[in-house]
């Protein structure tokens, strides 16, 4: 039987998208782009969405479950110099927009949405990684362990590990990555409607 922490942590993993199209809401509401954050921001975007893709190569079209599953543990590609490239992707995708929305905001509005956002992001991360974490660890024992040991969990490091395990497979990121790519596609509009607004 699953204790509390389990189960909340259960929770937020399968309703982490609604829970990060929280403070994107909010950037799309209360942000005032302007050139110069775009300019910052955007690359940032772009770069964490090519992170994730690079990801989703690997790991296939498990990334979108609303439960844990791994069918094997992948080390391959980014895997080799971070565990969690996903939510580094993410992280630096939401950082960007964040930057471009928010430009021409005042000083303390422009904190509190950066704040806002990618605090929200860090406490689910910080909420489900652990949690997947502990589905990893049962399901492959000492193999995780050692990748543990090997490779660091967020920051990458600048060498891959030794004799990764995985492969590339290009169709995955097309059939996972759907609700992706239309959400930075809404974002982006979004940002252009508001900068032409502005």
């Amino acid at each position: 039987m699953d204790q509390p922490d389990d189960a909340f942590r259960t929770f937020v993993f399968k309703n982490r998208g609604a829970l990060l199209a929280v403070p994107a809401a909010a950037l799309v509401a209360f942000g005032k782009p302007s050139a110069a954050g775009i300019a910052m921001g955007l690359p940032l975007a772009i770069a964490g969405e090519l992170v994730r893709c690079w990801a989703v190569g690997y790991s296939g079209t498990t990334t979108r479950h609303d439960r844990v599953t791994a069918p094997q543990l992948v080390t391959a590609g980014p895997y080799a110099y971070v565990r969690n490239p996903l939510y580094l992707g993410n992280f630096l995708t939401a950082a960007g927009f964040a930057f471009a929305f928010t430009g021409k905001n005042a000083p303390a509005a422009r904190l509190a949405l950066l704040l806002g956002s990618l605090g929200t992001m860090a406490a689910v991360y910080s909420t489900i990684v652990p949690h997947e974490e502990r589905f990893l660890q049962r399901e492959f024992g000492e193999a995780y362990e050692r990748y543990c040991e090997r490779v660091p969990p967020f920051v990458p490091q600048t060498e891959p590990m030794p004799d990764p395990q995985g492969t590339w497979d290009a169709g995955a990121i097309a059939e996972a990555e759907t609700t992706t790519f239309g959400t930075f596609a809404a974002m982006l509009v979004s940002l252009i409607v508001k900068s032409l607004r502005a």
